[in-house]
């Protein structure tokens, strides 16, 4: 067996089930013997979409996942994809087919480039140790919850296994929650009875099913409010007492409830400028307390009062068994009376700004949330528009909502939406974006035809990078370089074997109600020509952040 085959049955056998890539000679080999030991392969139409893909499909599973890549240019391509999942901490592998000839004109310092976009480099040297090395590189992903680059040069990929040497093992075991020390889950636990008004803050950290039952648990107990960060969204939508987003998009009552606490615990939440909108979202006299397994992360984004590192889940179950007492805490009937009120973006009163050539994009997405399915995931792609959707569209839990915004590149949308879809196979896939990441990405309409996938894509479409736009337009500075003729995505889309409706007014969505209620035989996107008057509220924040 060569060392291609061999490698790639390994991390078959180890728990990898599921790839995605663009195959060319360098990772032809390793990537048909993934196949053929049974995992499940997802040919993009470019690296870069095949990279989120499969970091949002590991965000979404939880399971072992690889990207595939050819030598040089496949890695290269893959880079804006692979440094949002290293900057997320999305355990990934990434298998990169490596060009060591120094006159190959594929060869590029591929160990310096995963280390220049945060992931961690590994490498395949010998035929003897290839298992070995390979097994290594996907445990570090996996304990370390890292994205690790996998180098697999291809005169070592050629070379036979010698007798004797391993080429198979077993599924790893599940890396251990880290425990957190007894003195650190007693000062929370003061900190608790401490305070009169605590609201948690749960992020990528705490984005389990297990975590959130023990953070309810323990936010029920000291009458706590719930809120999270963008990329936990969901994760406690179905509670009474959540604010959900915290953050630049959260609801004016939950920027007003969040400011107003008097105990702030961030849970797996980095508690960075966008959580806590530049810091503003704290009050001056709240107490900070952060929970998170990485040492590290403690205390990185701003000053806190106490830090607790240890899993959140086990921090929040540790909490609830030293104190079972109850206490209202922030949960007064006033609150629960303004939450009714106007807990949701969708309660806050506007004016319509839509004509009868472009729809106001608050009135899109509400009605979007009306006529969808209520069980759904969703990808958003990044721009001016990207607030609308996440605060406007509903999610039934966190894994609803996938948010590859770590390193704020448009065109990672419609990829995003594409592998959550494979996680969640029950759930209808929308993915949303604007006109430059829909242009920017359209090479994977393809692959989302070919897939069969039921998916809806909507198009936020204001003829231009509206960010910019809003951003620079107002000093009277020129706007020609970020501004475009219109263009037919709608045709575009057809193209590509989708359905397609071009969206200027809320009648217009009916097309809509008629393909959600038939067979959904193709995908369909809509072309929604939105207005482009003003900018987003959250976006001058966004770039004092730059």
């Amino acid at each position: 067996m060569k060392v291609a085959e061999a490698v790639g049955r390994a991390l078959v056998a180890a728990g990898v089930g599921q790839v995605f890539g663009v195959v060319g000679s360098g990772n032809f080999h390793v990537t048909n013997a993934m196949v053929a030991a049974g995992a499940r392969f997802v040919a993009a139409r470019h690296e870069g979409g095949a990279a989120t893909m499969a970091d949002a499909y590991a965000r979404v599973s939880g399971a072992p996942t690889a990207l595939s890549v050819h030598q040089g240019p496949g890695l290269t391509n893959a880079l804006t994809g692979i440094t949002e999942a290293a900057k997320s901490r999305t355990p990934l592998l990434v298998l990169a087919a490596e060009a060591t000839g120094p006159h190959s004109n594929f060869r590029v310092d591929q160990a310096v480039l995963a280390h220049a976009v945060g992931a961690v480099g590994a490498r395949v040297t010998t035929a003897r140790d290839a298992v070995a090395q390979a097994l290594a590189a996907l445990g570090r992903a996996r304990r370390d919850r890292r994205t690790v680059v996998l180098n697999l040069p291809l005169e070592v990929q050629e070379l036979e296994v010698p007798v004797g040497a391993p080429t198979t093992v077993g599924p790893p075991p599940e890396p251990a929650a880290v425990e957190p020390a007894d003195h650190q889950v007693d000062a929370l636990v003061a900190e608790l009875r401490s305070a009169s008004r605590p609201v948690f803050i749960a992020g990528r950290g705490a984005r389990t099913s297990g975590a959130r039952d023990a953070l309810v648990e323990l936010a029920d107990l000291h009458g706590a409010l719930l809120a999270t960060s963008a990329v936990a969204r969901g994760l406690f939508q179905a509670h009474a007492w959540s604010l959900d987003i915290s953050g630049g998009f959260a609801s004016p009552l939950a920027a007003e409830l969040i400011t107003g606490a008097d105990l702030v615990v961030g849970w797996g939440c980095a508690l960075n400028m966008w959580t806590t909108r530049h810091g503003t979202l704290i009050g001056p006299g709240a107490r900070v307390v952060q929970v998170d397994d990485d040492p590290t992360a403690l205390g990185r984004h701003r000053p806190i009062d106490l830090g607790v590192t240890g899993d959140a889940e086990r921090t929040a179950r540790r909490a609830v068994e030293a104190d079972g007492r109850r206490r209202a805490g922030y949960r007064t009937p006033a609150v629960a009376a303004d939450l009714a009120a106007r807990g949701r973006w969708r309660d806050v009163p506007y004016e319509d700004e839509g004509t009868a050539e472009r729809i106001d994009p608050r009135t899109l997405n509400l009605a979007l949330d009306d006529i969808l399915p209520a069980e759904r995931v969703i990808g958003v792609d990044s721009g001016n528009f990207m607030g609308w959707p996440s605060t406007f569209l509903s999610v039934p839990d966190q894994d609803g909502f996938c948010f590859t915004q770590a390193f704020q590149s448009i065109g990672l949308g419609l990829a995003t939406a594409i592998g959550a879809a494979l996680a969640r196979p029950d759930r209808l896939p929308v993915a949303v974006l604007g006109d430059g990441g829909a242009l920017m990405g359209a090479a994977d309409l393809d692959t989302v035809r070919r897939l069969g996938l039921p998916m809806v894509v909507v198009v936020h479409n204001d003829d231009g990078y509206g960010a910019e736009v809003h951003h620079f337009g107002p000093d009277g500075c020129a706007l020609d370089t970020v501004t475009f003729p219109d263009t037919d995505i709608a045709a575009v889309a057809r193209g590509y074997g989708f359905e397609a409706v071009t969206v200027r007014t809320r009648g217009d969505l009916d097309a809509v109600a008629q393909w959600v209620a038939g067979a959904r035989t193709a995908p369909l996107l809509i072309d929604a020509k939105v207005t482009r008057e003003r900018g987003a509220w959250w976006l001058e924040e966004a770039f004092r952040g730059h």
